[in-house]
Order: structure tokens, then C-alpha cells, then sequence
């Protein structure tokens, strides 16, 4: 199988979001395999209008309005980009409700039609005849407060859960990235452990549900299949079987297997034998395998680097395999900072780059806000790559708070050792390293005097501190189902979250 990498729910200029949705799509197309660009498509049961609802009213009411009317054109546009084995496009749009949670609905058909109805049974049952699973997102909100609802979900119309987004992660209470949106913060009953408590089965995956039209906003929420090529129905085929995973933003390899039997597979199993392998992008703070919800094997990040001075990895002085990231952003620039970049490689192989773009932070319509077509070109892109040199563009915003990133970047895959240097030049600032100076910190540069612009070599990270790989045996039955799943975070925050196993006693 091989792994790619999307986003099933992201917004644009289609309905109530932002930005064209040509551009939507040239911009997946940049940093993603496959996406999915949704449309605001029917509330039944939207609050009335009343004073002060008039704003969330009418901004819906005119959303729906304008999907209706474009529909087929947008149907047409993401049938155009649509490329086999080169990026993938689906169909799809989004209902909510209050009382049954939010869900878009997801088909490779590109005759999908555009319905309405009281419940998710209604939309489907007018979409029979079409393949179209119905895909349930922030789901922790409160329960009647457009959360999750568990007692009407079907497994066999949602083989998949959104579990991470701009919105923050409803995996539970506990989780990281708390909700913060005014719709409210989460509540343990529509949790996705809430679900998993009742034996519910379904895969994980993550997208953005980000506004402004940039599907795959680094850090707002991607997902990974397990496929075996890029096409809409090997894609589809991995979706439906649960090989599917999410990630905050770093494209975290993952593989997580019982009894040879991949992520998201149901199987009776009274013998069980685990494989887990874990490549990250930045140093892995901690692995956790849970069982039934509880931690069952916890792999910690320190303990993959014994030998260890103020951090840096002392073990190794020869040839070896490092991830260098390298972030750009801050300062106080309303409109953007356009940022020109080039990484020079010397005394080493320069083995690949991951892009860290991100769209405007806009994760709802507000009053303050207009549309622009334009808004979400940004000229995020790698100009050029080759085994010493990478250059790129991208455009970044000042960051929302002290605790809210909106910074761009590349994480660079270096082969070399101590001596290796790591030159960067960003809108005419210069500066270098050796990977021998990086294993022991970060360096930083500023453009301008004061509140300004800024960029960042980060720490460099031996592969033995990303890398993972565990067996293990567990002959344990708990009960008739035991459910195991894996969480991963890295030292720099990025997560990602396995779809579970299944096991049948």
C-alpha cells in the first residue's frame, strides 16, 4: 500500500467561505494528494431569526442560496481537476444539524446531486443510487449543540469520523487542542472515546474544515490513506476499509498492523500479534498504544535517545539522516509578509522537502470579513528542488495571539553528518549552520530593526529520535470487541491519531 495525503473538508468562496474555488483546488493540488472542496448546503433545524441571530441567519441563508445556483459549476470545476494517478478530487457538500451533528457527504461520483433533508437517513435515502458515505466533524460540541450524536450513527454510512480540525480535536476532554470557536468548547458525551465506548467502529481521519479556501492549512487538520495507487477508487476503496489516518499538519508516517492486518480492519483474534512504525518530522515526545481507552504500551521520546547531551545526540558522528525545519512568519504585517526562499545544502544530500503552508486563519464568516476571489492565492510553492538546493515562496500573516501560529515553512530531510551546512536565504537575509551547531539549537534571523519578520533554522533531528519501530504480543481478551488504537505526538505539538483495530474474541 502506499500512503497519500488530503483534506475532505474545506471551505471556499462556493458558499458562505472564502477565496475562489479554482484556487481552492490549485492549492491542494500543491502540498496534497487528493481533497474534497465543500459547500454550506441546508440547516433543517436553524435557530430562528431572532434578535441577534440576524447575522448567523442570513450569512447560512445566502450560502445555501449560492450553492444551489452554482452547483453544477461546481460540480464541472472539480471534475476538471480531477487527474488520475496525479491528484484526486471528490464530491461533496455540507448539512447541519443541531440535533444530529454536522456531516458532509463524500462521493466519486461526479453526478452528485444536490438534496436537503430532516435528518442524515432523509439526504441519503435521496441519494440512493450514488456512492456517498456521511462524514461526522467536530463532533465533541455540546450534545443538541450540533456535537456528535452516537445514538443515530450508522457505521455502515460513516466508515470514518473527523477527529481533528481547525476547530481542535474531539477525540475527548482531555485530548489536545482544546475547541476555542464560539460554538462552544467539548463535551465528553459527544466525544469520539464516547464512541468508542460504545463499540462503535470507524476510522480516523483529520481535514481542515478551514474557510478561507486553503485545503491542507498546515496545522489545521490533513488525513492519510493506505492505498494502492492514486485514483478516485483505490482512494474511495481505502476510505470505505478504514486505512485511514489523522494528522494536525507534519505528514507523520504512520503503519499499525495486528496479525498483519492493517488500520481500521476488524478481525476475530484470540492470538494477536502488533507491529507499529512511527516516522516523524520532528523528535516523537511520546507514543501511546491505547486498549479499550486505556494505555496499554506508552513509548517515550527520551527514551529513544540515550545517549544524550543538553538534548543533542551524541552517538553518532558519521553519516546520518536528519529533519532541519525551517519556519518563517511574525512580525505585524496586516496584509501578509511574501516570503522568497532558498536552502543550500553543503557537505550533504539534501534527500526531500515537506511544505508547511498555511491559509488565512478564517475558520467562520464575521461581519469585518469580504470576499475576495483572490485572497486565497498566496504563492505558496517549491519553485525548485534538487539534491543540494530547494527554493519556494509562501505568503504569511501575522500570528493571531501569542499562542495561535500563522507561520509557513519547509522541513527539510538532510543526509550528512556534524560538518553538513545548512545555509538559508529568505528576502535577502542570509544565515548558516553547521548540523553539528543545530543539534544543539535552533538559530534565528530578523529582516527589519524591530517587530519584525522573522525566520528560524530549527533544532536539527536525528533519525533515531523521529523514528519508531515496536512489535509486541497481546493473547489478553478483554472483551467481545477490544479496540486498540495509537496516539503520537511530537515535541514541537504536532499529533497524529491511528484509526483503531477491532478485535473479535
Amino acid at each position: 500500500m502506499n500512503r497519500y495525503w488530503g483534506d475532505l473538508h474545506n471551505h471556499c468562496g462556493i458558499s458562505y467561505g472564502f477565496g475562489s474555488l479554482e484556487n481552492a483546488l490549485a492549492a491542494a493540488r500543491g502540498q496534497l494528494d487528493f481533497c474534497a472542496i465543500i459547500g454550506h448546503a441546508s440547516w433543517s433545524d436553524m435557530p430562528a431569526r431572532t434578535n441577534g441571530l440576524e447575522y448567523l441567519v442570513d450569512f447560512h441563508t445566502e450560502g445555501f442560496a449560492k450553492l444551489r445556483r452554482d452547483w453544477e459549476k461546481v460540480r464541472d470545476t472539480v471534475k476538471k481537476f480531477h487527474i488520475p494517478h496525479e491528484f484526486v478530487t471528490f464530491q461533496g457538500y455540507e448539512a447541519h444539524s443541531s440535533r444530529y451533528g454536522d456531516h458532509h457527504f463524500l462521493s466519486p461520483d461526479d453526478e452528485l446531486p444536490l438534496v436537503e433533508g430532516s435528518s442524515i437517513a432523509a439526504i441519503l435515502e435521496q441519494l440512493n443510487g450514488y456512492r456517498v458515505i456521511a462524514v461526522p466533524h467536530h463532533v465533541g460540541y455540546t450534545p443538541g449543540y450540533r456535537g456528535g450524536n452516537w445514538e443515530s450513527f450508522n457505521p455502515a454510512v460513516s466508515p470514518v469520523v473527523e477527529v481533528y480540525s481547525k476547530h481542535g480535536s474531539g477525540l475527548s476532554d482531555q485530548s489536545p487542542y482544546p475547541y476555542y470557536h464560539d460554538m462552544g468548547p467539548r463535551d465528553s458525551r459527544s466525544s469520539v472515546y464516547a464512541a468508542l465506548e460504545r463499540k462503535l467502529r470507524f476510522g480516523f481521519i483529520g481535514s481542515t474544515d478551514h474557510h478561507a479556501g486553503y485545503p491542507g492549512s498546515y496545522g489545521d487538520g490533513r488525513v492519510a490513506v493506505l492505498a494502492e495507487s492514486k485514483t478516485r477508487e483505490a482512494i474511495w476503496e481505502a476510505i470505505l476499509a478504514r486505512r485511514t489516518y489523522a494528522v494536525t499538519g507534519d505528514k507523520i508516517g504512520c503503519r499499525f498492523t495486528l496479525n498483519k492486518m492493517p488500520m481500521g480492519s476488524e478481525l476475530k483474534a484470540r492470538q494477536r500479534e502488533f507491529e507499529l512504525e512511527v516516522t516523524g518530522c520532528d523528535q516523537l515526545d511520546k507514543v501511546v498504544v491505547f486498549k479499550n481507552l486505556k494505555p496499554y504500551k506508552v513509548f517515550n521520546g527520551e527514551d529513544l535517545a540515550p545517549n544524550t547531551c543538553n538534548g543533542a545526540d551524541t552517538s553518532n558522528a558519521g553519516l546520518s539522516t536528519y529533519k532541519v525545519r525551517i519556519e518563517s512568519g511574525w512580525g505585524n504585517a496586516k496584509n501578509g509578509c511574501f516570503w522568497e526562499g532558498r536552502a543550500d545544502i553543503s557537505g550533504g544530500r539534501l534527500l526531500s522537502s515537506e511544505t508547511c503552508f498555511r491559509g488565512r486563519s478564517i475558520l467562520a464568516p464575521t461581519p469585518d470579513i469580504k470576499d475576495d476571489p483572490g485572497m486565497n492565492a498566496l504563492g505558496n510553492a517549491i519553485v525548485s528542488q534538487s539534491e543540494s538546493t530547494v527554493e519556494w515562496t509562501c505568503t504569511t500573516f501575522r500570528n493571531p495571539t501569542t499562542l495561535h501560529s500563522h507561520t509557513g515553512g519547509l522541513i527539510l530531510e538532510v543526509e550528512g553528518d556534524r560538518h553538513t551546512v545548512v545555509q538559508v536565504d529568505l528576502n535577502g537575509t542570509r544565515m548558516e549552520a553547521t548540523v553539528g551547531e543545530l543539534l544543539l539549537g535552533n538559530r534565528t534571523a530578523h529582516l527589519r530593526a524591530y517587530n519584525s519578520e522573522a525566520f528560524v533554522i530549527h533544532r536539527a533531528v536525528n533519525e533515531r529520535l523521529y523514528t519508531l519501530k515496536e512489535t509486541w504480543r497481546d493473547d489478553t481478551i478483554e472483551s467481545d470487541c477490544d479496540v486498540y488504537h495509537v496516539e503520537i505526538r511530537q515535541v514541537n505539538g504536532q499529533c497524529a491519531w491511528i484509526s483503531p483495530i477491532y478485535a473479535i474474541a
